[in-house]
């Protein structure tokens, strides 16, 4: 064990992961996914990109401000404008890093940067020694690097070190390399990069190819120090490296990587769960190391095998990395303090008021539910991190359906100013009544993108969850709602993401006369 490499672990689930398509996080729900990262180990939190708008500048600067064993890092282009906002960000950080990248290769010198190699080196030294003035760590990513001619790679890192570079960054940034080539680059920029072994190497990978998690491992197995990706493997396009996976195969296969990282990895399943949950991005039933099948066996024989030696089918297991089947044994007749104690378990670190309104919510929960798991109560909690400024309520919901007529909703929302407004509306459906409803009663003019349901738990009175996706002009945003009615979760999830539409116009709506 003394000879194992340490590995670091680069999260950019809050950047990279929220350009996935369709998520779209809040500020308290980026500020609980990196607290939850900070409780998983993580070394870096890369917590957005702080010049893509105010709003990315705020969150970063807040996750900034609450992170303190973990390194918060924003993204930056090669520009000094975008240098200037991250330091803004990060200026309270008690461990920042900046993180600028400039493409490298061919296809986006030319088509996107309309730059020679020569002006390619030239701006990538100016904004590494313009960052070095702000920051002690200074990574440096070159876009494209795996499409990169070799030659220039070694030119391009040779200059950003010798300009201060503490982390080079080497992405497969479309996912187009396999493990082998992509390890040779670094094992070719070790050969001819003097002062190398003074930088940390991290990698960077996509899943276009689905290879992302090999290609990581191989790039370990080539002497980088960093891997770079998210949890669950989110991210544009197909996606990124899922940091789980790599960190599992990591410990596992600790007699072939002889590498380790400083995961707590029983904080895996809970921060799995929790990324899943806010962005709305299901997990699959067949996802490694996290997946709702992952530890489930069906044949017969698997079964047998296990119960004699769980070796025989299983290599990791389930409580590695967080997962247990207990029931909470919490009921209608719990008391305040046992469900305080339940949620610091749980990982929640609430305000007393907080938990105050959890704890009533827990009791209505009770009174519909028999039985009371820990995802119900991450349900309820999360439901509660998610929210934004509450524009609009949902007061009560009525409808009128049946086979053979036709679906009728009424709704009544409450204003922040105590105001009210109620509309009623038909639709081709419960859920579009509700919908046509809603958007009478507010006045907006919303496109539906997405509409997703989840079953929280099991059972006949499981919660439910729904997701929306709603687009109005070009702003797209996301809302979720939870509860054992089904109906009644998609009300609540549409007027949710109306407040974030309303939010990010920065309106206060009052009654009208």
């Amino acid at each position: 064990m003394e000879s194992m490499r340490k590995i670091e672990i680069f999260d950019t689930t809050l950047r990279d992961g929220e350009q996935s398509p369709g998520v779209n996080l809040s500020l308290n729900e980026k500020l609980e996914i990196a607290l939850q990262l900070e409780r998983l180990g993580v070394t870096r939190i890369e917590a957005g990109f702080a010049a893509a708008s105010p709003g990315d500048q705020r969150s970063v600067a807040e996750i900034a401000s609450k992170i303190k064993n973990s390194t918060v890092v924003s993204l930056a282009r090669a520009v000094k404008h975008d240098m200037d906002q991250a330091y803004e960000a990060l200026r309270h950080a008690e461990s920042p890093c900046l993180h600028v990248f400039l493409a490298t290769s061919p296809i986006h010198r030319e088509y996107k940067l309309k730059m020679s190699k020569e002006q390619v080196l030239e701006r990538a030294v100016e904004a590494v020694r313009y960052a070095k003035k702000y920051f002690d760590q200074v990574e440096f990513s070159a876009e494209d690097a795996a499409r990169t001619e070799i030659l220039f790679l070694a030119e391009v890192v040779q200059a950003v070190i010798a300009a201060g570079a503490t982390i080079v960054n080497i992405p497969d940034t479309v996912g187009y390399m396999t493990p082998k080539d992509y390890g040779n680059i670094f094992r070719e920029l070790q050969l001819r990069v003097a002062g190398i072994e003074n930088v940390k190497l991290s990698c960077h990978c996509h899943d276009d190819l689905g290879m992302a998690v090999a290609n990581s491992l191989a790039a370990i197995e080539a002497g980088v120090t960093q891997v770079e990706g998210t949890i669950n493997g989110i991210g544009e396009r197909a996606g990124n490296a899922a940091l789980e996976e790599v960190a599992l195969a990591l410990e596992t296969r600790k007699d072939y990587y002889q590498a380790t990282t400083s995961l707590n990895l029983r904080e895996i399943a809970r921060t799995s769960q929790l990324v899943s949950r806010l962005t709305g991005m299901i997990v699959p039933g067949n996802k490694a190391v996290v997946g709702a099948n992952a530890f489930a066996h069906e044949s017969g024989i698997h079964q047998d095998g296990v119960l004699k030696e769980a070796s025989t089918y299983e290599i990791i297991r389930p409580e590695t990395v967080g997962f247990k089947s207990n029931l909470l044994v919490l009921g209608k007749h719990s008391g305040r303090h046992a469900f305080k104690e339940k949620l610091n378990e749980l990982g929640y670190q609430l305000e007393q008021a907080e938990i105050d309104k959890a704890f009533a919510d827990f009791k209505v929960l009770c009174d519909k539910k028999k039985d009371i798991t820990d995802e119900d109560i991450r349900a309820l909690v999360d439901t509660k991190v998610a929210a934004v400024s509450e524009t609009y309520q949902l007061e009560s919901i009525q409808l009128s359906y049946g086979n053979l007529s036709v679906p009728t909703a009424s709704v009544r929302l409450v204003r922040q100013d105590g105001s009210t407004c109620e509309e009623a509306a038909t639709g081709n459906g419960s859920v579009d009544a509700i919908y046509k409803a809603i958007d009478r009663a507010t006045g907006e003019e919303i496109t539906l993108i997405d509409y997703k349901i989840n079953s929280v738990t099991h059972g006949k009175d499981a919660l439910g969850e729904v997701f929306v996706q709603l687009q109005q002009g070009n702003v797209s945003v996301t809302g979720r709602g939870v509860s054992t009615d089904i109906l009644e979760a998609s009300a609540i999830a549409y007027v949710r993401a109306i407040n974030k539409i309303v939010e990010r116009r920065g309106e206060s709506v009052a009654a009208t006369v």
